[in-house]
């Protein structure tokens, strides 16, 4: 019996990683606007500089937008930047890969940063999910 019950979880598990993969399929990219920090709202502003010494996700929404932030923590040295790699809609969520660059040789000053992006995208109810 117990290897019965393990076989059914066994299945069901399964099929429930299989819809999830299928609901990552990508239906279309998302236009976006990387935004500095004199343009972000105020109370976001205030939420990167609560997280910036550790790495963060924060999604925020405000007048029509979504703005999706994500940074690395802190950094012993300049010269970071951060590409995005993709930015796209499935039919449950919003999929957002970035990748952080190092400093160039001899480009980094010897000084703390904390290095962190942020998207703005038309507003979308949709869960983000960062890889």
């Amino acid at each position: 019996m117990k290897k019965f019950l393990f076989l059914i979880g066994s299945v069901m598990l399964l099929c429930g990683c299989s819809v999830q993969k299928d609901d990552m399929a990508k239906l279309r990219d998302i236009e976006f606007t990387v935004i500095d920090e004199a343009k972000l709202p105020e109370e976001l502003k205030q939420y990167i500089d609560e997280a910036k010494h550790n790495p963060f996700e924060i999604t925020y929404g405000d007048e029509g937008y979504l703005y999706i932030a994500k940074g690395y923590g802190t950094k012993e040295n300049s010269g970071y930047s951060i590409e995005v790699e993709e930015c796209f809609e499935t039919s449950n969520v919003i999929c957002v890969r970035t990748n952080l660059l190092g400093p160039q040789k001899n480009e980094g000053l010897e000084e703390e940063t904390f290095p962190y992006i942020v998207l703005k995208i038309e507003y979308n109810d949709k869960s983000v999910v960062f890889e």
